[in-house]
């Protein structure tokens, strides 16, 4: 495949991003900074929207009449998942191209969004753009959706509102018009540590979490006989998890505590506060026995995270542009969770439409196809011209 100019610097800016390891745990400054030096030059308004520690922050690349309305918002998060415990074939912090395909972590999820975005910049800065072009960087998107919300904020603030936002998230460059939502939660299980063979003196903080894991269990089975029929997600309706199982000493130590992380993902119209009033209930119930044998024990449940699914618009005029951009006509919903309904929530037209296959995303020896970038990149090269005089 020829390689266009475009490309040859998509490439090499996916390198450099790459190189970032901006797992959710860490900072994204370093990766932020490198930006702004590289738009720096093409003389942007850039506005930075950090968190209340200021670890990490949102970054706001625009080109064009900021006040001007029709504008496009392209959006993408900087935090990429961890590698612990993935066998690598090769480096996850350095791009390695093999068989016409990129490796490392974020290549697909989703850093070559961004990385055929800020390709593009130059030509963002040199066209006569009737309507802004904003490029989006959030972070922690990955652990819960965390720093859209002011995003989306400042965007309606002190901005024109956009015409329409593209959520980049890996969709080999085919048009999404819904996806589903996502709330997590951490459940805290504390008993009292005593010998194993003197039950009598202590509460097993892991004996006590098995009635409740059962019955997420159960409720998982259940909300999965339910899905409607019509659904257009796949897996149809809600879906309940359990990710994470943590707690104990010893075998022969009854345990202190025990901590239990779950997902649920849910289609618009299902109302995950209902589902989640039932596992409260029987959490209360595990803490309310625990404290009758040790007052200074019990259970609790703490919501992480909530992100709104994303609805398919009627009339949208993000998905009109996506595949006026992409010639593609084809009806898809998607059962993973982006920022697009926190943007939609805001009152913004959204849709998802990126490059690479979300098969890849999170995976050991993740990649995204060369040519899903040159599709990305050639996406990007009709938006700007679309948006000149």
């Amino acid at each position: 495949m020829t390689r266009t100019q475009n490309l040859t610097d998509t490439i090499e800016i996916l390198t450099r991003l790459v190189g970032f390891d901006t797992t959710s745990r860490n900072s994204n400054l370093e990766l932020i900074e490198w930006v702004e030096a590289y738009v720096a030059p093409l003389k942007p308004h850039l506005r930075r929207i950090p968190n209340a520690d200021g670890t990490k922050t949102n970054l706001i690349i625009s080109f064009g009449p900021l006040n001007a309305p029709g504008g496009v918002v392209l959006s993408g998060h900087t935090d990429v998942v961890p590698v612990d415990g993935q066998e690598w074939a090769t480096d996850p912090w350095t791009l390695t191209e093999l068989d016409g395909r990129l490796y490392g972590r974020g290549t697909c999820d989703m850093k070559g969004f961004a990385a055929c975005a800020l390709a593009l910049a130059p030509a963002m800065a040199q066209a006569n753009l009737t309507a802004p072009i904003h490029i989006a960087l959030s972070y922690d998107e990955e652990i819960g959706c965390l720093g859209a919300p002011s995003l989306v904020e400042v965007l309606n603030q002190h901005y024109a509102k956009p015409e329409a936002v593209i959520i980049g998230e890996p969709s080999d460059m085919g048009v999404v018009s819904g996806q589903k939502g996502l709330s997590t939660f951490q459940i805290e299980i504390t008993g009292r540590a005593a010998h194993s063979s003197q039950v009598q003196q202590g509460v097993s903080a892991i004996m006590e979490a098995v009635p409740l894991l059962a019955n997420l269990r159960a409720l998982s089975e259940e909300v999965r006989a339910n899905a409607p029929a019509n659904s257009p997600f796949e897996p149809p309706g809600t879906s309940l998890t359990i990710g994470l199982i943590e707690g104990g000493t010893a075998s022969n130590i009854l345990a202190q505590s025990c901590s239990i992380t779950w997902d649920m993902r849910f289609e618009v119209g299902d109302d995950p506060h209902v589902h989640e009033a039932k596992v409260a209930a029987w959490v209360a119930e595990v803490d309310a026995r625990i404290k009758a044998r040790a007052p200074e024990g019990g259970a609790s449940m703490m919501r992480r995270s909530l992100s709104p699914a994303m609805a398919p618009e009627t009339d949208g005029a993000a998905e009109a542009l996506a595949r006026a951009l992409t010639g593609d006509n084809t009806t898809r919903a998607v059962a993973y969770a982006t920022e697009g309904g926190i943007f939609q929530g805001g009152g913004l037209s959204t849709v998802i439409c990126g490059p690479g296959s979300i098969l890849q995303a999170h995976q050991p020896d993740e990649f995204i196809e060369i040519a899903q970038l040159a599709a990305g990149c050639a996406f990007m090269e009709r938006l700007v011209k679309r948006l000149s005089a």
